[in-house]
């Protein structure tokens, strides 16, 4: 019945492998012996479940490994169904289950390289800008972010978007702006170069 319901015995046979695995990666001719299924089924639902983020994959040794993805979100209650055994979660998983869903995909938000919160999504800020976005991210994406996030917030965002080269600059002189923003309570999302650190 389960084989139906998740459309592949092949994808319902992975996913038990994977979510009874946390941490653990395999390659495909291991995987495709340690659940006996043919390589072309398994290449297909490996790029299937990969496309959907439950697992995710790594190159090493000159092999493509593939892991579940502990921040999945619905990883939680995938292992439900699909673990052998209850578990807690790992200390990965419940961290990124304490953090809200924009704050999620703010860290995961395509081209961007800096993503800082302050002012209203952030208590205790003064800051005059809710949102800053450094990167080149697609206007539909940031549009999509900002809209998530004001359905979260219940109130409009106050958001600015800026090249990485502009961003850089600005913060190596020292920019009002950017240092008003810095200077405040504020929240990095993302610091894919680590240069706030640097500051």
């Amino acid at each position: 019945m389960i084989d139906a319901l998740f459309g592949s015995k092949t994808r319902v046979k992975l996913l038990h492998l994977f979510l009874n695995n946390p941490g653990k990666a395999f390659y495909v001719r291991e995987i495709t012996r340690l659940i006996d299924e043919q390589i072309n089924s398994v290449r297909r639902e490996l790029s299937n479940l990969l496309e959907v983020g439950v697992i995710t994959s790594a190159s090493g040794d000159n092999k493509l490994y593939y892991e579940v993805n502990q921040l999945y979100e619905h990883y939680i209650p995938f292992r439900a169904i699909f673990g052998d055994q209850k578990v807690e979660p790992s200390a990965k998983a419940k961290q990124a289950a304490d953090k809200p869903e924009w704050q999620l995909a703010a860290q995961k938000l395509g081209g961007a390289r800096v993503v800082v919160a302050a002012g209203a999504l952030v208590k205790g800020s003064a800051s005059p800008i809710d949102l800053i976005i450094v990167g080149d991210s697609p206007n539909q994406k940031v549009g999509d972010l900002v809209k998530l996030i004001e359905a979260h917030e219940g109130r409009e965002l106050t958001y600015t978007v800026m090249k990485y080269d502009e961003f850089y600059y600005r913060l190596s002189v020292h920019d009002r702006f950017i240092n008003g923003v810095l200077a405040n309570k504020h929240l990095v999302l993302l610091d894919a170069d680590n240069i706030l650190k640097e500051q």
